[in-house]
């Protein structure tokens, strides 16, 4: 747990001074538009411990999460400048005897008011390690280890994960779980399948530095109604090399490839179905049903990787199959090549 130390340019002296003494653990809220805030138990209106109002009640905030953004937000509602901070021990100005209300606060630093921070569990639900304990990843399925739909457990249930509940930040954390670099795609619409499990219709919100997705705080969701044809999916970088952009699934798109750390496209010049083969089994998605020219899924941006690609359709990826080499071609983004593959998932 942490102390905050700040200089308001509000306070005298402009001395650095204790802010923010907070009580362990975790709790999450939704709260109503007649929040206030207030800093009790400190020498001044500038330092204290962090209250909010919520139906007519004062109750304190959790500590754990709580950051400089999260400080940020209430020094603004209180119309106190922000000059510096420190970090430091728990409940230096003595804990509160009133209802919790917040938990695990995750604020950006752009909210005016700390009632439109995301936070953790239900409101008034108590501390102890994260309220209601997030859920843990099982890992990806229908794919590879780094790439497939997203299934959690989560109070001894397996769940599959509704798209519209996850970005890109909650993919970061899952491919930084399960040791697969980066993320390259999330993928909506049951790309890789559809799960059988019960549904997980939480908003889940990583920052996208945590270490494991039950770390990160979940909020209510308005999606209770998803099915699994919303099933999400993601591949990540230490198993993808190619991938189709900008088609109607994750089996249809402008060939893209991966090459230090960038992404660029392959030139049609001499593009065939035994090119076309090789994208569509190193991405599981069957086998090739066109192999198409003249960019016709877009034009792709960066650089061209690959011009004219000679592959005799027995190579396990595109980057096995010969060409001209890296970044070696007479084309331009109009020339893209694309794939339609037979499983269009």
């Amino acid at each position: 747990m942490y102390l905050l130390k700040l200089l308001f340019s509000s306070c005298s002296f402009f001395q650095f001074i204790p802010l923010f003494s907070l009580l362990v653990s975790y709790l999450s809220v939704e709260l109503t538009d007649s929040v206030n805030v207030r800093l009790v138990g400190g020498h001044s209106h500038c330092a204290g411990r962090v209250e909010v109002l919520h139906e007519g009640q004062w109750g304190t905030v959790c500590g754990d999460g709580w950051d400089l953004a999260d400080a940020a937000v209430v020094c603004r509602e209180l119309d106190y400048a922000l000059a510096n901070a420190h970090l430091m021990g728990a409940a230096h100005f003595g804990p509160g005897l009133e209802t919790i209300w917040m938990n695990y606060v995750v604020c950006t630093g752009s909210e005016s008011t700390l009632k439109n921070c995301g936070s953790y569990g239900k409101v008034g639900q108590g501390c102890g390690p994260y309220g209601d304990a997030g859920p843990e990843l099982k890992g990806l399925v229908g794919g590879s280890r780094c790439s497939g739909r997203l299934e959690i457990l989560h109070n001894q249930t397996w769940m599959s994960v509704c798209d519209a509940v996850f970005d890109q930040q909650d993919a970061e954390v899952v491919c930084r779980e399960l040791d697969c670099g980066a993320p390259v795609q999330v993928l909506g619409a049951a790309a890789f399948g559809k799960g059988d499990a019960q549904m997980w219709t939480q908003e889940i919100q990583c920052r996208g530095n945590e270490s494991q997705i039950h770390l990160c705080p979940t909020l209510p969701s308005h999606e209770n109604n998803c099915l699994h044809d919303n099933d999400v999916g993601l591949m990540c970088a230490d198993h993808v090399n190619v991938r189709l952009v900008n088609g109607s699934s994750r089996c249809a798109g402008r060939v893209e490839v991966l090459h230090r750390g960038q992404w660029g496209t392959v030139c049609d010049d001499y593009w065939d179905l035994a090119d076309a083969a090789i994208v569509c089994r190193e991405l599981d998605c069957g086998e090739p049903v066109d192999a198409l020219s003249a960019a016709h899924f877009g034009p792709g941006s960066g650089p061209i990787w690959m011009g004219m690609t000679f592959c005799t359709g027995s190579e396990s990826t595109l980057k096995n199959c010969g060409s001209y080499g890296w970044g070696i071609h007479t084309c331009n983004h109009s020339e893209d090549a694309g794939v339609n593959c037979s499983e269009l998932k």
